[in-house]
């Protein structure tokens, strides 16, 4: 019988890289939802390659252009309220691989149609984890993390418990930035910073690598789904990206996990659990050779500094720094700030008196969230001006 499977984000890496593994084995799979927020045109050639027939696509305009083309049996919905219409079992498997904040909402929504959620939306899991785990366990639907640290942590977990992990160390390959002088990084241009050297990845996630906020971001996920203090938890610098994560466990065993620099390998994992055969390229000695393994030069990299106001302690700190983030990567992409204004500005946002709360309390529902954001906005906006 076929995997009933559901995409979230097809048009993005992490979705065409799905996209790829299931077409070499449609056999196997029927994919009944495609989404993406633009790219009508990706997505419309996606759905007649497998044969889909329930679309999602958010933009107005590319909906709008979307529905003027012949269509056949395929049907195009506009928003995520539409879940209960295109579904009417629990289906096998869902990718939520929605870029931003914006994959929060349709993360949640889509839990209780799926028996297991693979997501790759680090504002997801970061703003929404306890939302998320409710429904989880409400539901009864399994969940795999995506990031390839994340999921290489997950991995050398078989077998073990979380409550013997003394420490894991995720890997940074220091992003396109890493050899430049910090007296140039203040005029990098976009062209410089999205242009990384081991992955290929959509433009605000390249931005965050460049910053180094991916990894602050990877840090407060791997806390939430392990479950752990941010003591238990650091960064190492690794240029090619071959070790992703390193995890000392309490008895003194240390497990160093490697692949190809290639998300294919933690995605088709996620899909098929280890049941099947990957073609990859043969064991890397030269790369495991010359680990290259050092401290972040926090410095050059001062968003590794906000790992430090991090508390163990839930709270909306996390959200807030998200969000922000979020925001002023827009505004670089758009030459409205330098790049280094990104975190310089991160931080003046942490420290002011009218977010003082959010470090305090949890935000317990999506509106609020969605509140916060636009608030977070409009003080962005003013200091940009």
């Amino acid at each position: 019988m076929k995997k009933k499977i559901a995409i979230l984000g097809s048009t993005g890496s992490i979705g065409k890289t799905l996209i790829e593994i299931v077409k070499k084995d449609k056999k196997n799979f029927e994919v009944i939802l495609l989404t993406a927020d633009k790219n009508y045109k990706e997505i419309l050639k996606q759905a007649k390659i497998l044969k889909v027939k329930n679309l999602i696509i958010t933009d107005k305009k590319a909906y709008s252009n979307l529905s003027q083309n012949k269509l056949g049996n395929i049907k195009i919905f506009n928003n995520y309220d539409c879940f209960n219409k295109i579904f009417k079992k629990k289906i096998d498997y869902v990718m939520s691989s929605i870029s931003g904040i914006n994959g929060l909402i349709p993360t949640i929504k889509i839990i209780k149609f799926t028996k297991k959620i693979a997501i790759a939306n680090k504002e997801s899991i970061i703003c929404g984890w306890h939302l998320i785990k409710k429904d989880l366990k409400k539901f009864n639907t399994s969940f795999i993390p995506v990031d390839s640290e994340h999921f290489s942590v997950f991995y050398s977990l078989k077998g073990n418990k979380i409550s013997n992990i003394k420490k894991i160390y995720l890997t940074a390959s220091g992003g396109p930035l890493i050899n430049t002088p910090k007296t140039k990084l203040k005029r990098i241009k976009i062209s410089e910073a999205i242009k990384h050297p081991n992955w290929k990845m959509g433009k605000k996630i390249s931005i965050d690598s460049a910053t180094m906020m991916n990894k602050v971001f990877e840090i407060m996920e791997a806390k939430k789904i392990f479950n752990l203090n941010y003591e238990s938890l650091d960064i190492l610098i690794h240029p090619s990206s071959y070790v992703h994560a390193i995890v000392k466990f309490n008895d003194g065993m240390v497990k160093i996990i490697a692949h190809d620099t290639s998300m294919k390998i933690p995605i088709f994992n996620s899909l098929h659990n280890s049941e099947k055969i990957i073609k990859t390229d043969k064991l890397n000695i030269k790369k495991l050779n010359f680990l290259d393994l050092k401290k972040v030069d926090i410095d050059k990299f001062p968003s590794i500094k906000i790992i430090k106001q991090l508390k163990n302690k839930e709270s909306s700190l996390e959200t807030l720094i998200v969000l922000a983030n979020d925001i002023l990567v827009d505004l670089f992409l758009l030459k409205k700030i330098y790049f280094t204004d990104i975190v310089r500005l991160l931080q003046k946002i942490i420290n002011m008196k009218k977010f003082k709360n959010y470090k305090l309390k949890k935000i317990n529902n999506i509106n609020s969230i969605i509140l916060l954001n636009n608030q977070i906005r409009t003080t962005i906006n003013n200091m940009v001006k």
